[in-house]
């Protein structure tokens, strides 16, 4: 077992909420050389994809509320669609913070070389998921307030799938089922998780957009770009903070209800331990 502490990312038992904010912070400060860039790439892309949806409804940054509700159900899909490329950049992110976990927690920091290999990621099947997961909250998004349900149910997915090491379509219906175990613990905690982050990104990028405005450092046509390009910066950190929040949900709630801890002890010798078969 590696060493307990206050700057171990998991230290092998089950963590108190607190302390699984904490890891989560501390698994993305150990892997940012990886997590971050890539997190960036996806966060820009994001709001490249949002803004023919954000022109249509008239919506201006930074909290893109539309100048009116004469096209509300675009507004609606705009919201839907946000949601959907959330969930589905927070999964792929989930493939390499899952599998930085899974080596922490057997005693092992891989290294940024492997985690980029893509020859043990499951990239294709990662892929796949995505696409899944994004038609799953685009669909429960448009319901309403189904999308916490979507949203809770699909963290571990991307967990499942390359430290689980199990078939693509069971790594949906295992994340679902981890998630509801002791009493729904890893369900709530990843809905909060989204809720403390949504505070910071909502803060962060208008609080600084009003900033630059108040002093004069934003030109009006240049407004919604200078929006765009806050909130992908907020939001780098964010999705790859989140995706971190749900590697170490998922390792500590198999160590809560599968004994993880105890298998680790018995035969800590790599991450493959860690499958539980397909």
């Amino acid at each position: 077992m590696p060493a307990t502490g206050p700057t171990v990312v998991l230290p092998g038992r089950p963590l108190t909420v607190g302390e699984l904010l904490d890891s989560a912070v501390l698994l993305l400060r150990a892997q940012a050389p990886v997590l971050l860039p890539f997190a960036a790439v996806l966060a820009a892309g994001e709001q490249l994809l949002l803004r023919p949806l954000r022109l249509a409804v008239d919506a201006t940054g930074p909290l893109w509320w539309p100048s009116g509700l004469n096209e509300f159900g675009l507004f609606w899909l705009l919201l839907a669609f946000g949601a959907a490329t959330e969930a589905m950049i927070i999964t792929l992110l989930g493939n390499p913070a899952a599998r930085a976990a899974a080596g922490t927690l057997v005693g092992r920091r891989p290294t940024v070389a492997e985690l980029v290999d893509p020859r043990a990621a499951r990239w294709g099947a990662t892929v796949l998921l995505c696409l899944v997961v994004g038609a799953v909250m685009l669909s429960t998004s448009l319901l309403g307030p189904t999308w916490f349900l979507g949203f809770a149910l699909l963290g571990a997915v991307a967990p499942a799938l390359v430290v689980d090491r199990v078939r693509p379509v069971r790594a949906i219906t295992r994340s679902a089922t981890l998630a509801l175990r002791l009493g729904v613990r890893a369900a709530a905690l990843r809905v909060l998780g989204y809720l403390l982050w949504w505070l910071i990104r909502v803060g962060l990028s208008c609080g600084t957009f009003v900033g630059l405005s108040t002093l004069g450092l934003i030109d009006e046509g240049w407004t919604n770009a200078v929006a765009m390009l806050l909130w992908a910066a907020v939001n780098t950190i964010a999705y790859a903070a989140l995706a971190s929040l749900d590697a170490v949900v998922h390792l500590e709630t198999r160590i809560r209800s599968e004994g993880l801890d105890i298998r680790i002890s018995r035969a800590p010798a790599s991450a493959d331990l860690l499958a539980v078969g397909g």
